[in-house]
């Protein structure tokens, strides 16, 4: 007879970099992680021991792996409504829950709902016919933004209209795809921000200090924290009420990134995600709990996490791939980069490299956000390219 404490298990559907940093999350908990993955070179499957195969879009798959589970979260948003609505039926707790998830699959859900709710979002329209953005640009303007309702991200699924011409070439393609399509007015925004929350469904809410984002071709490339230029204002205060308030308007229980523009009137929401997000992955060493931890402790109800920063100034830059192959390996680069920054935390995801795809992180904390940013943005750059963008010379130091 097994004599060990049994705890509750969480299981998460998809096996990318955040059930890989769920799981590590999870140990000191005193969990193990249970994910549902659908290949054994899948990020989590590389590091967790307790792994079941089969793909979020197999109804059946998802029962068997919710048998052995007492809640299911994710790693990313695209399990079919009707499955989880399907698992709910049987019983299964699933954090978050169907409904609240819709506003993260669904732009258009999504824009409604926040809208009906007095919310900050720009002026939007369905798109059914090439007719409907020819008119929202008349009444609001050019350049408009085109956006995919269901499955964009790092700039994918949105494409920017200068002109009626442009819609005119674009739009009708995409609907002869059967792409369901939407258009909102293009915010001029002064910098786009992101906060972070969890809820639990006991009620209880804990909110990170709000961080800058900062994009390159659609792509997060940096995230300070906390966002410059805030401490003391009311816009932190704002983001996180608003954050919060969306989270128990729409019942999330787990993690909420509201992505966030800041514009001269105030601040739009743009975008919602309800798991951990890229914007929160400076919390793993940077904020008191991470992201991850604080997941956890949500779909479990357990009590949730302090907040507070590390440090004054945390800095986390995206690793992507590089345009061409680095002239030495993974192993390599991480052994100047430790000798130069040893004191920069490596998240390397186990992914194949690629262009422009996110393959890791790394985080740098310290006292002041300009020289924090900057090694942050060297080490990601040596990572990415083998390649000191500031003329660093591995062999001897400065060139």
């Amino acid at each position: 007879m097994d004599s060990r404490t049994r705890l509750p298990v969480v299981g998460m559907i998809g096996g990318g970099q955040l059930a890989r940093m769920t799981h590590q999350a999870a140990i000191p908990l005193g969990q193990s992680l249970r994910v549902l993955a659908e290949s054994d070179s899948d990020p989590a499957a590389l590091v967790a021991r307790d792994v079941e195969y089969g793909k979020h879009t197999d109804l059946d798959a998802l029962r068997t792996f919710a048998k052995s589970c007492d809640v299911l979260t994710f790693d990313h948003e695209h399990v079919p409504q009707d499955h989880l609505k399907a698992l709910v039926a049987d019983g299964v707790k699933v954090h978050p829950g169907p409904e609240a998830l819709e506003h993260a699959q669904d732009k258009l859900v999504m824009r409604v709902k926040l809208a009906e709710l007095g919310l900050p979002v720009p002026p939007f329209s369905a798109v059914l016919e090439t007719a409907d953005v020819l008119r929202f640009g008349a009444d609001h303007g050019w350049p408009c933004v085109l956006k995919a309702v269901r499955g964009g991200y790092d700039g994918r699924g949105v494409w920017m209209l200068n002109t009626p011409q442009s819609a005119q070439r674009v739009v009708p393609e995409l609907l002869a795809a059967g792409t369901p399509l939407m258009v909102e007015q293009c915010v001029p925004m002064r910098r786009e921000l992101a906060a972070l929350v969890a809820r639990s469904p006991f009620g209880q809410g804990a909110a990170w200090p709000v961080v800058q984002t900062v994009q390159k071709e659609g792509i997060c490339v940096e995230v300070l924290a906390p966002a410059p230029d805030t401490s003391g204002a009311p816009v932190q205060e704002q983001a996180q009420e608003l954050a919060l308030r969306i989270a128990a308007e729409l019942g999330v229980v787990g993690l909420l990134a509201v992505e966030l523009f800041e514009t001269a009137d105030g601040l739009v929401v743009n975008e919602l995600a309800m798991r951990p997000h890229n914007s929160g992955h400076w919390t793993i060493e940077g904020a008191r709990t991470s992201q991850f931890e604080q997941h956890l402790r949500a779909v479990l109800d357990y009590p949730l996490g302090a907040t507070d920063l590390a440090a004054p100034a945390v800095v986390m830059a995206n690793v992507l791939g590089a345009a061409e192959p680095p002239g030495m390996g993974p192993d390599e680069r991480l052994h100047h980069l430790f000798a130069r920054f040893p004191d920069a935390h490596v998240h390397l995801y186990g992914k194949a490299e690629r262009p422009g795809r996110k393959i890791g992180h790394v985080t740098l904390l310290g006292e002041r956000l300009d020289e924090v940013r900057e090694r942050a943005r060297l080490a990601a750059h040596w990572l990415s390219d083998g390649v000191w963008s500031d003329g660093y010379d591995i062999h001897g130091g400065q060139q």
